[in-house]
């Protein structure tokens, strides 16, 4: 049999559903005459009239809806029953112990772990070129006073520079009188390099996001082309200053105007101010411009005035001036702001106190990692990610770990060069290493140590001037650490010479991967209780969900290292490297402010 006769006859065979002038029809197949085998019956058509078709129609209907009614009814009927025992079920396995539970009763599972939601953080930016609303901010700014007088600057650099230049931005403000206006915060691993004033302003006014919405939907798991000028969109991210430190009181002294925009449409725009009326301070060299609060003699020395600076301005005489806008370049120095008045000095300490770390998700995280060592910590901010840092890295590692080894826990100089002789011989083998660090102990206790140190020399380590001018009260004594919430990494020392060097150690640092980098093992070798932020997981773990609302990116690795350094401000005793700012910050600011002490003031 063909498939065409097969198909027609299953066809004729079948009930069949057809569309007649916009209406359903249920034809129902043709009855075959069964054929005599003798002789063939001739074909009977008997007329029908249409009242019996239409009957026929409506019975067939008729059955055809009862059929799916009484099947409508057996699926919910079927449905409601196993809804109302699966319920019966989990109340009876949940009444009593889980050994009550009849073996042929099915516990309910557990529910599963909470995926991790994301969490959009809002930022007040201010007004951008392209906002047709003022936010809150420039609202009530702006509405003020028509003839407001503002002061301008230009950040650049990593986070810490902008920092400096931040405070200095504000305390000259107010020295001056004039409204700040206040840039964002840009983090990230490609930071905006120090250029002369034009091209500086040029480069922020087109390293925004605007335009660049589209890239906040890419997917970074390989699964799509990066489009060319979406290369570095998560390689940075703008956030308001507030939102890291607390400028309430600074609000309460001074007026501030977030702005994401310092172009001459912007100014013109919003504030209402043209180019004449704006005194431009335009600097081609970093150290173009001082700022001085006196007026000098007429026999200062030129070298000793300037300082590192090109060009001194008189606070006084800029406060003189008239026009509604003083725009300047770079205000990146510590020594940028030459003050001898000793009410500006303290207005200048008081800003560099609010520029403590506050933000209250990083501060609980960082209280979260300091109890899990136990409250009681030595800490350690080491910078070797990149530049001079890392072509510095062995010298500035030893001296760092002489100053807590020495300077902090008390080792003699002879002991610490015993020690740290050990730890070089040692080689990194564990067994030469604890056979060695047994001689060591032995010689620390019997006072013969230094007969183990032949040619190696001690370094020079420097005295910290500002530091010694602002002393702070004793620290309490170090106790051995009894709760600390996770294993340490290494085997603990055992000779009660060598026990301060159970004392746990976080160390923050810029390294991508820490524990395997060869400059670190000074510490992980000495400290058995060595940590990194990366040992903390658990503590962390809210991190991974923040994402910018400006921008859409993830804000955790461009907060690590505020939680890094919050850490380790949080220390029994904190040291730092050699010529970093953002050591020194930890140091001098956050260390001494979370302890509630003065800070130290260098510049």
């Amino acid at each position: 049999m063909s498939y065409g006769t097969s198909n027609a006859r299953l066809a004729q065979s079948s009930p069949s559903v057809s569309l007649e002038k916009g209406a359903y029809r249920l034809r129902a197949p043709p009855r075959l005459r069964t054929m005599s085998k003798t002789r063939i019956q001739p074909l009977q058509l008997h007329a029908r009239g249409p009242d019996s078709s239409h009957s026929a129609y409506q019975k067939q209907m008729a059955v055809l809806v009862i059929f799916l009614i009484s099947a409508m009814v057996s699926c919910f009927g079927a449905a409601y029953y196993l809804f109302t025992t699966r319920w019966d079920l989990a109340t009876l396995s949940s009444l009593g112990n889980a050994s009550d539970a009849p073996s042929h009763i099915p516990r309910p599972l557990p529910p599963p772990p909470p995926l991790p939601t994301q969490v959009v953080v809002h930022f007040d930016l201010g007004a951008g070129s392209d906002s047709d609303l003022l936010s809150s901010s420039l609202s009530s700014v702006l509405s003020a006073d028509p003839s407001e007088k503002y002061l301008a600057y230009l950040p650049h650099s990593g986070f810490h520079n902008q920092r400096i230049a931040f405070e200095n931005a504000l305390v000259l403000s107010r020295l001056l009188n004039r409204t700040l206006l206040v840039p964002p915060v840009r983090l990230g691993t490609k930071p905006v390099y120090y250029l002369p004033f034009d091209q500086l302003r040029e480069v922020l006014a087109n390293s925004t996001k605007v335009g660049l919405e589209h890239c906040r939907e890419l997917r970074l798991d390989g699964s799509q082309e990066i489009p060319p000028e979406c290369m570095d969109y998560f390689d940075f991210t703008y956030v308001p200053w507030d939102w890291l430190v607390d400028l309430s009181e600074i609000k309460q002294e001074q007026r501030l105007l977030p702005c994401w925009n310092l172009t001459d449409a912007w100014v013109e725009q919003w504030l209402h101010i043209p180019n004449n009326k704006t005194l431009f301070l335009r600097d081609t060299a970093r150290n173009h411009y001082s700022f001085l609060d006196f007026t000098p003699s007429p026999n200062s020395s030129p070298a000793v005035l300037s300082r590192k600076y090109l060009e001194n301005i008189q606070i006084s005489a800029l406060a003189q001036r008239e026009e509604r806008l003083v725009f300047l370049g770079t205000l990146m120095g510590s020594s940028r702001l030459h003050l001898r008045d000793a009410a500006h000095y303290q207005l200048r300490a008081h800003v560099r106190e609010k520029m403590t770390l506050t933000n209250p998700l990083l501060a609980a995280l960082a209280e979260d990692v300091r109890a899990t060592l136990g409250g009681q910590y030595l800490g350690a901010h080491v910078r070797l990610g990149d530049g001079l840092f890392r072509e510095n890295g062995a010298e500035n590692v030893r001296l760092t770990w002489w100053k807590l080894v020495h300077a902090v826990l008390g080792f003699s100089i002879q002991d610490t060069l015993a020690l740290e002789k050990t730890l070089l011989l040692s080689g990194g083998d564990s067994s030469g290493s604890s056979s060695l660090l047994s001689d060591l102990a032995s010689g620390l206790e019997s006072g013969s140590a230094g007969d183990a140190v032949a040619a190696l020399a001690p370094p020079r380590i420097p005295l910290d001037i500002p530091a010694l001018r602002v002393p702070h009260p004793p620290l309490p004594a170090l106790k051995p650490a009894t709760n600390l919430s996770l294993a340490c990494p290494g085997a603990l020392h055992t000779s009660p010479a060598l026990a301060p060097l159970n004392t746990p150690l976080f160390i923050a640092s810029d390294v991508a991967a820490p524990r395997a980098d060869p400059l670190l093992t000074h510490f992980t070798r000495t400290f058995p209780c060595a940590f990194f932020l990366g040992d903390f997981r658990v503590q962390t773990a809210p991190l991974d969900a923040l994402l910018s609302g400006a921008d859409g990116v993830g804000l955790r690795p461009f907060l690590t290292p505020f939680l890094d350094a919050m850490i380790a401000g949080r220390a029994w005793a904190v040291v730092g490297t050699e010529q970093s700012t953002y050591s020194a910050f930890v140091g001098d600011v956050l260390w001494r402010t979370y302890h509630g002490f003065e800070i130290v003031q260098r510049g």
